[in-house]
This record gives structure tokens, sequence and C-alpha cells, in this order.
């Protein structure tokens, strides 16, 4: 009789168990955490703190990244002729750069919602929101073949880092590794 009745107990005990747990460890929504609302109210002022101290640093390291890819995939093969019709490893050089600006156009606008959570860098940024939308196409013109677009996403990296470095948030290009780049 003492092994049924422990299975009897385990059983439920585990499933609370792990459903605790589950719910510990839920995703950002607020509905049953908290019962009060001024523990609704206090995290929602620590979210918006915390985005506020790190928006400088988000930006910086997206539109890092950003630049890299812009240059190492786009720019420098652009300056070089890779795009030309007729040159060496022409398609291999679109495709890589299709992948660039599509990770390059993702990477700028999580870097312009970065810079929301900061004063002065939103400010800074936001005459070229319009710019980095305009890029949102031009990842399939490079795919197609239009290498006039390769100036201008040079342009608009160009115009990010002048922006960042306006408001205090100096950015570096740093070269996206090839996971990030098929990932991103």
């Amino acid at each position: 009789m003492p092994a049924p009745l422990r299975r009897l107990l385990v059983a439920p005990t585990l499933c609370c168990v792990l459903l605790a747990g589950a719910t510990a460890c839920g995703g950002d929504d607020d509905s049953g955490a908290a019962t009060t609302p001024t523990a609704s109210v206090t995290s929602s002022a620590t979210a918006s703190a915390e985005r506020q101290k790190f928006a400088k640093t988000r930006f910086v390291a997206n539109a890092g990244l950003a630049a890299g890819a812009t240059y190492q995939w786009i720019v420098k093969p652009w300056r070089a002729g890779k795009f030309k019709s007729g040159a060496d490893g022409r398609r291999v050089a679109l495709v890589k750069a299709g992948l660039a600006g599509t990770f390059a156009y993702n990477r700028l606008k999580a870097a312009s919602r970065n810079a929301e959570g900061d004063p002065t860098l939103a400010k800074a940024v936001a005459p070229l929101t319009a710019g980095i939308d305009a890029l949102k196409d031009l990842p399939s013109k490079l795919r197609k073949g239009d290498t006039s677009v390769a100036g201008t996403f040079d342009d608009v990296i160009n115009q990010v880092k002048d922006a960042g470095r306006s408001a205090g948030a100096e950015v570096t290009e740093k070269v996206p590794s090839a996971a990030q780049l098929t990932s991103g």
C-alpha cells in the first residue's frame, strides 16, 4: 500500500513544481505576475529605466554590426568592381551583398529602436528613419544586380555613424560572423 500512495503524491507534486517553474520562467506577460497595481507600475518603471540606461550601448552595437556588414560585403566589393557584369566571383559577391544588406537593414532598424531610449540619441537619429526605411528594398535590388544601391547603403551608414557621434555614441565598424549574417 505505501508504493501506490507515494506514486499518487509524487505525480501531483511534480506537476505543481513544473507548473510553478514554468510560470516563474515565463515571458514578459504581467497578467498573473502582479496582483497589485503598484507592483505592475514598479516593474514597468524598472524596465523603462533599464532601456534608457543601455540605449547607447545597444545602439552602438547594432549600428556597428550594420556598418561592418555593409563595408565588408557591399562597399568593399563594389569599389573593387566585383558587381560588374563579367567580373570573377560576381554571383557569390551579389549573394553575400544581398544577405549583408538584409542583415544591415535589420540591425539599423534595431539601432533606431534603441535610440528611442536615449533623448539625445533619439533627436539625432530621428531624421534618419526615412533613409533606413528606404533600405528595405535594396537587398533584393542588389541580388538582382543593381549595383548603384551600394552607394546608398554606404551613405545611410555614414549618416547613422555621424548621428551617433553627435549624440556621444561613437559607432565603430564590427564585421559580423557568417553565422550572425545568416541568422539575423
